[in-house]
């Protein structure tokens, strides 16, 4: 596998990340865990598997969904960290490249993908696509994540679902998913005077606004804003 099939953010990210970027859009099945070989202890589920002729071995663990994993040299019996920089020897790769198939061959047998990261983002992602008929459309391959929503009469967008920095948003650490739609503006002035509601990101902000989907505001009121941009653009 070549790292680079699966994300388009800079080699810093990703390989800091490689755990997180492959399995952010997946849910566990853990029965599919103990059968591939994973042991549970306590809360945890773990697994260990030796590659390149038994000089590493590969210690993956999963908590909560949230995958994990480290590359041991079994000769010094030191954690391998240069598959995590940006060095790209033949030797790194290699062992790098092989840690990856381990990590995806867990990932095809072990785990269900999911159109978004949050719980959140995926329950408003279901209910639009059952009451609208319409499935997201994922337009930017360096923003995969992305996800379009359209009205099927006039092509029009009603929503859209990004993952992005949460810097940009009052200082929230790491990344997060937000959801802009379009609303009337005297509605958008409103609702910005309250807590949860932020300026549209990357979209027009007199006509959207963005909504971090971290639980903060229930399903119900969403939703209920959903079903109004989409009245918006149906005009």
């Amino acid at each position: 596998y070549s790292f680079m099939i699966y994300n388009k953010k800079s080699k810093e990210e990703l390989f800091m990340d490689i755990e997180y970027n492959l399995f952010k859009r997946t849910s566990v099945d853990y029965e599919k865990l103990l059968k591939y070989g994973f042991k549970k202890i306590d809360d945890k589920y773990i697994y260990e598997k030796k590659f390149i002729n038994g000089d590493f071995k590969a210690i993956i663990t999963i908590v909560d969904n949230y995958v994990t994993g480290k590359v041991i040299d079994l000769e010094t019996n030191d954690e391998y960290f240069a598959i995590k920089t940006i060095m790209n020897g033949s030797f790194v790769s290699k062992v790098r490249d092989e840690y990856l198939s381990i990590l995806f061959d867990i990932k095809e047998k072990c785990f269900e993908n999911k159109l978004f990261i949050t719980d959140q983002a995926n329950r408003i992602a279901n209910f639009i696509m059952k009451k609208y008929q319409v499935e997201p459309e994922f337009l930017w391959e360096n923003s995969s994540g992305h996800g379009v929503f359209r009205n099927k009469v006039n092509n029009k967008w009603f929503g859209i679902i990004m993952n992005v920095d949460g810097m940009k948003f009052e200082n929230k650490s790491g990344e997060v998913e937000v959801l802009n739609i379009k609303l009337d503006k005297l509605k958008i002035q409103d609702l910005l005077s309250n807590n949860g509601y932020f300026p549209a990101y990357h979209m027009n902000k007199k006509s959207w606004i963005s909504i971090i989907l971290d639980e903060y505001l229930d399903d119900e009121t969403i939703i209920k804003l959903v079903s109004e941009s989409y009245d918006q653009v149906n005009k």
